[in-house]
């Protein structure tokens, strides 16, 4: 048993040929001149039937999509403002793709077509969060009354999975493949040092390195990568140092000193990335962006997010259609199917 709704399904709504999407925006003059150049185009190449097939298909398959999802937007940004809400679609949005607060809706004006609806959901799915779970902007909401239940423990691990298939930036795979990268180079210079001094260890003080470098104007490659040093007299003398050029700068210094410099850089780099990576798990691990995710998740695709979190979704449908997630279910027509 589930609900159907007015909304058509991501699946439904994506005519354009082979999944490809121009990210043209809604500017209709552009589009309009876009129309008659490729038309004309079509009409002129005589050479290559097929191709030029291929290109009308596109090009109005294009405008087949745009014209649907606009108008599915422009549906729901009538019903938010007929509920009470602010919709602005001409602001940055705060950096992001949309952002909500206080009965405000914002989206970007530089979002894609087809993230149009899902950002809308997305955000609406935060307006009636915080209508069930007052404070839910600070604290980040709870699970147990987002879906009603004391015992949550299946619903977190389904979400999760939800939200990696909707934002694919969750996954944090470009940081993991950067700080692989810089771990790689950390064995690497380790063992460049390693190979004159066995009992070198990265916890422990590196004496040798610390006498020589007391008089060297290396040591201010510790704390940055790159240093402009500028001494001051009778003239004006600047320098420049960079950690990609130590062998340069410092001709002198020897090769396990430069890879130490260069441990300590990667070394800060990688606590940079893992900072970054727990302050991304911890914004996607909070119950009111799983929670956003997972209505955003069965716009795109409604049976994966089925098979992904079955016990989610069928508990998401019975507050539904008994009316726990309020003006949800309007958008979620609240008919019941077998």
């Amino acid at each position: 048993m589930r609900a159907k709704r007015f909304l058509p399904t991501g699946k439904n709504t994506y005519y354009h040929a082979s999944g490809l999407i121009l990210p043209l925006g809604n500017i209709v003059p552009l589009r309009v001149f876009l129309f008659w150049f490729v038309f004309s185009f079509c009409i002129k190449t005589k050479k290559n039937e097929q191709h030029t097939n291929n290109i009308f298909y596109l090009v109005i398959s294009y405008f087949l999509y745009n014209y649907f999802m606009e108008k599915n937007a422009r549906d729901l940004i009538k019903y938010f403002r007929s509920i009470g809400l602010e919709v602005h679609t001409s602001t940055k949005a705060r950096g992001n793709q949309g952002f909500y607060m206080k009965n405000r809706i914002d989206i970007s004006k530089n979002i894609l077509p087809e993230r149009l609806i899902p950002t809308l959901l997305h955000e609406f799915t935060h307006y009636i969060h915080s209508k069930i779970e007052p404070f839910m902007e600070r604290t980040g909401g709870s699970l147990e009354v987002i879906f009603d239940d004391n015992d949550p423990k299946f619903y977190q691990n389904e979400l999760l999975e939800v939200t990696k298939f909707v934002d694919k930036n969750s996954k944090c795979e470009k940081l993991f493949n950067h700080k692989d990268i810089i771990k790689e180079k950390i064995k690497t210079f380790e063992g460049i040092i390693k190979e004159k001094y066995p009992d070198f260890l990265r916890s422990k003080k590196f004496a040798q390195f610390n006498k020589y470098i007391k008089g060297s104007n290396a040591k201010y490659l510790l704390k940055y990568d790159r240093v402009k040093l500028v001494t001051r007299g009778f003239s004006k003398k600047i320098e420049v140092y960079s950690i990609d050029n130590i062998e340069n700068d410092f001709p002198e210094m020897p090769k396990e000193f430069c890879a130490y410099i260069r441990l300590k850089s990667c070394l800060k780099k990688q606590s940079r990335i893992s900072a970054k990576i727990n302050k991304m798990n911890k914004y996607y691990s909070k119950p009111s962006e799983l929670f956003a995710r997972f209505v955003e998740g069965l716009y795109i695709n409604e049976e994966q997010v089925q098979t992904l979190a079955p016990n989610s979704y069928k508990r998401f449908y019975e507050l539904l259609n008994a009316g726990y997630y309020k003006e949800l279910s309007n958008v979620f027509a609240n008919q019941v199917s077998e």
